[in-house]
């Protein structure tokens, strides 16, 4: 059965209510409205403390905020302990993509995200990075499993958001709603890794708040 040219999803195991945590509003604009046209009760955690500098983590958090209250989701704002993230990655620093950094900060911000499920009568999370298909679903679903298995009431959901069209509307919903459009994954490693590829084809360096789906 599909639904808006989606299918319709069904929880795993009977659960109720999903806690989703978002990284950004391209990468959840497409989860959000899936969930939402299948009728889920899902509210979004942006926990995001890798984003780097606090301009751009600003922009991301602000485009998700507005995302959500257009489709009145409830919408919780995390700490952004920047400090707390730059000590669990210490020694890292010249880990590649989708390395062992990328775990530890998977981590990281599923361990809050389980946590704060736990504590609010959420029996499921899942995550919008994995339908970005620059990031490692397996690799992802398995910081989110290991972080649910913490509590007895909670399981990672690990659907496959890029699936049945999902990567072709989350860039039609950008372009419709014209996000911001990130040109790097959003650490400072990552900004530095990005803008030396940049530097090495002969194209300027990354500049923030510059770019939207829509409008360049």
């Amino acid at each position: 059965m599909t639904t808006n040219n989606r299918p319709v999803l069904q929880l795993p195991d009977k659960r109720k209510k999903v806690l989703m945590h978002s990284c950004c509003a391209p990468c959840s604009g497409e989860v959000m409205e899936a969930m939402t046209a299948s009728g889920i009760d899902y509210s979004i955690f942006f926990y995001n403390p890798n984003i780097h500098p606090e301009r751009e983590y600003l922009i991301r958090k602000e485009e998700n905020i507005r995302f959500a209250e257009k489709h009145n989701i409830e919408f919780i704002d995390a700490d952004y302990d920047l400090d707390n993230w730059f000590e669990r990655v210490r020694g890292l620093e010249n880990d590649p993509e989708r390395g062992i950094r990328c775990t530890v900060c998977f981590d990281m911000r599923f361990e809050r995200t389980a946590l704060y499920a736990h504590e609010n009568g959420f029996d499921t999370i899942t995550s919008s990075l994995g339908i970005s298909r620059w990031k490692d679903m397996d690799q992802i679903n398995m910081c989110g499993e290991r972080a649910a298995e913490r509590y007895p009431d909670l399981i990672y959901w690990t659907y496959n958001w890029r699936k049945g069209g999902g990567s072709a509307r989350m860039l039609e919903i950008s372009k419709r709603e014209q996000f911001y459009q990130q040109e790097y994954c959003g650490c400072v490693y990552s900004l530095r890794d990005t803008n030396k590829w940049r530097r090495s084809k002969g194209r300027p360096p990354i500049e923030i708040g510059i770019k939207f789906y829509g409008k360049n």
